[in-house]
């Protein structure tokens, strides 16, 4: 087996089916066939558009969530990939929205009317029309929970950035929560991102399991001072500043720190150029 030529021969394959994709499905202002929050949340995800498509469908995917209320039209292929889409595409505002939103469809309507698990169906039970069909109408059901890998990988901010979560970042995004706690059970053992914002505190609490290495990213803000492990259980950590944003490495452990923030504010929802008919069905 010649890596080198497999890896040539499907880099080559990738690149011809992207631009098939491009030029049957991808309309000139970047609208795909379509024009669900699915196929441009596939899109998005899956890295099938040049970067002049990506800015139009992201902001064809942005305009159709507005024109729902910020509720999804997903379905168990599109569900996952929306939420990792608005992250991807830097709308993690939108996602948020998205999140919290508690009318017909979204999690929090299931929440609100009573699940305790997450149902199959959007429509597993209506105030309109009672229970859906028994007959496929789970109330115990994988696909929706998938929004799980965007609170890990966003709100948490656990990312891997090597096989196994051998070295992966924790670059929690706050949002308009004021405090979470996410945890991964990877291959080395637990990781654990927990946060909370207070009188302009930021805390972590962060545990880093052996043989693995974690890379720090702090919100974007403006920090003062920074106090890492009061009890001083673990040595201290050097901060640097990477991308805008206040980094520090990791290694095995647990720590407990705390900055003096005040973090930047979200970026507005709008402008959103308007779609030519917002009648679509939800």
């Amino acid at each position: 087996m010649n890596i080198e030529c497999d890896a040539r021969k499907y880099s080559e394959l990738a690149s011809a089916i992207k631009q098939k994709f491009q030029d049957t499905y991808v309309d000139d202002d970047g609208r795909i066939t379509g024009d669900t929050q699915t196929g441009y949340a596939l899109a998005i995800v899956f890295d099938l558009l040049n970067p002049k498509q990506l800015e139009s469908a992201a902001n064809h995917l942005v305009s159709n969530l507005r024109d729902r209320n910020w509720r999804p039209s997903t379905g168990f292929i599109g569900t996952k990939p929306l939420m990792l889409a608005l992250a991807k595409i830097g709308r993690n505002d939108i996602a948020y929205r998205v999140l919290h939103n508690d009318s017909f469809p979204s999690w929090n309507f299931s929440i609100k009317n009573g699940a305790t698990t997450i149902w199959e169906r959007w429509d597993g039970w209506t105030p309109e029309k009672g229970y859906f069909d028994p007959n496929m109408n789970s109330f115990n059901h994988y696909a929706f929970g998938a929004i799980y890998q965007w609170m890990v990988e966003n709100i948490g901010g656990i990312r891997p950035l090597k096989p196994g979560y051998r070295e992966y970042e924790i670059a929690p995004d706050p949002g308009d929560l004021q405090w979470a706690s996410v945890s991964y059970d990877s291959p080395s053992g637990k990781i654990r991102s927990e946060w909370s914002i207070k009188d302009s505190v930021m805390s972590l609490n962060i545990s880093v399991p052996p043989n693995t290495v974690a890379y720090l990213q702090l919100p974007k803000g403006t920090y003062n001072p920074v106090l890492v492990d009061p009890d001083n259980t673990v040595k201290s950590i050097s901060f640097s500043t990477r991308k805008g944003k206040l980094s520090a490495l990791l290694k095995s452990g647990s720590y407990r720190i705390n900055v003096s923030c005040i973090l930047d504010s979200r970026p507005v929802v709008m402008p959103v150029k308007p779609r030519e008919s917002c009648n679509q069905p939800v």
